[in-house]
């Protein structure tokens, strides 16, 4: 009986999320086969992204809200393919490597604001992501075009500089889905993108083996042990968030490749957010999060997702009240893992103080 407490007490967050959609499913009246379908099709999108957020966590530094700069270096990374007309797989490739000195640059600049924000690092990398985008934007709206050369017309807007507000990214739209896609039982599985995202998960599972990956553990277990221990905790965890900046730059550009299109001033906005949620909706927290708890998280969340809008026109005539359930649903539950956390942590520092 208390190990079922525990359980449920353990997994409370995606119980109650997929008892809503045990309940909502039959009201949406979506068939099986493309359920299915649209979960091949957002695990392909997001696991990657969702991924990204582990090593941070390893490093005891939470949920790390500033994936969002690694989106934007991959953002930033696609505009010059598309500039260059670089298409199909190797576009997505070059893209890849035309973002990671972005993304170490952003993630080294962020881990050492974070060092000096300890304990706070949440809420920290959060504003930090708010802070970059308005540089984003500065540099992609004004700087394109006019520092930056751009001359392609599909990008460029009129007055000749300044960055279209939608990009489209049919040149490489499906770039690595189509390199390996096979139909299996009439779903179609793009087999080359999830081996990706396995070799993402095989080096997360290898990396946590490591010295670095070991030293990472002790830093989240305890910075003063660490210490003592000669680990050198600021760039250990400057290492954390550069790594996890790196993989979301990698992610974003999957993500959007898968799309076809990006909206060049809001597509990485969200990514943040979204991951986060699905994370913690797949039974992760602040402290402890797992792959599975990532794979869990895309299918429950991305299933509210598909399922709310439809259920609410179903029973309520409106598709509208399912997206007002889902977005309360979405920041809730961020907000609620969040505070346990803090209270969690008040109690230890009041148990330790005892």
């Amino acid at each position: 009986m208390d190990r079922m407490q525990k359980f449920i007490q353990k997994n409370i967050v995606p119980l109650f999320i997929l008892a809503f959609l045990i309940l909502i499913v039959p009201i949406s009246k979506l068939t099986p086969h493309y359920l299915l379908q649209e979960m091949i099709l957002r695990l392909d999108r997001n696991l990657f992204l969702v991924l990204s957020l582990l090593i941070p966590i390893i490093a005891g530094m939470g949920l790390n809200f500033g994936i969002v700069l690694g989106a934007m270096a991959g953002q930033i990374a696609l505009i010059f393919i598309t500039e260059w007309r670089i298409v199909g797989y190797q576009g997505v490739f070059l893209a890849m490597i035309l973002s990671t000195p972005i993304a170490i640059f952003l993630g080294y600049f962020s881990g050492n604001i974070l060092n000096k924000a300890k304990g706070k690092e949440m809420i920290t990398s959060m504003i930090l992501g708010l802070f970059m985008n308005g540089v984003y934007q500065l540099i992609v709206l004004y700087g394109m075009g006019s520092i930056i050369k751009i001359s392609n017309p599909k990008l460029i807007l009129s007055r000749g500089s300044g960055i279209r507000n939608a990009i489209d990214l049919q040149g490489v739209r499906r770039g690595l889905d189509n390199i390996l896609e096979i139909n299996l039982f009439g779903q179609k599985i793009p087999l080359f993108t999830f081996l990706i995202v396995v070799l993402l998960c095989v080096f997360i599972v290898w990396f946590r083996k490591t010295k670095l990956g070991q030293d990472m553990r002790a830093v989240g277990q305890s910075i003063e042990i660490a210490r003592a221990a000669g680990i050198d905790v600021e760039k250990t965890r400057v290492l954390a968030i550069v790594i996890s900046t790196v993989l979301a730059g990698f992610g974003q550009i999957i993500y959007l490749q898968n799309i076809g299109t990006m909206n060049t001033y809001n597509s990485h906005e969200q990514i943040g957010m979204f991951s986060i949620a699905a994370l913690l909706i797949g039974g992760a927290s602040a402290v402890k999060a797992s792959i599975p708890n990532a794979i869990t998280g895309i299918i429950l969340f991305h299933l509210m997702f598909i399922i709310s809008p439809v259920a609410g026109k179903e029973l309520m005539g409106s598709a509208q009240i399912g997206e007002y359930f889902r977005v309360f649903i979405s920041y809730g539950i961020i907000a609620l893992v969040l505070v346990m956390h803090e209270w969690r942590r008040e109690r230890e520092r009041r148990g330790g103080a005892i």
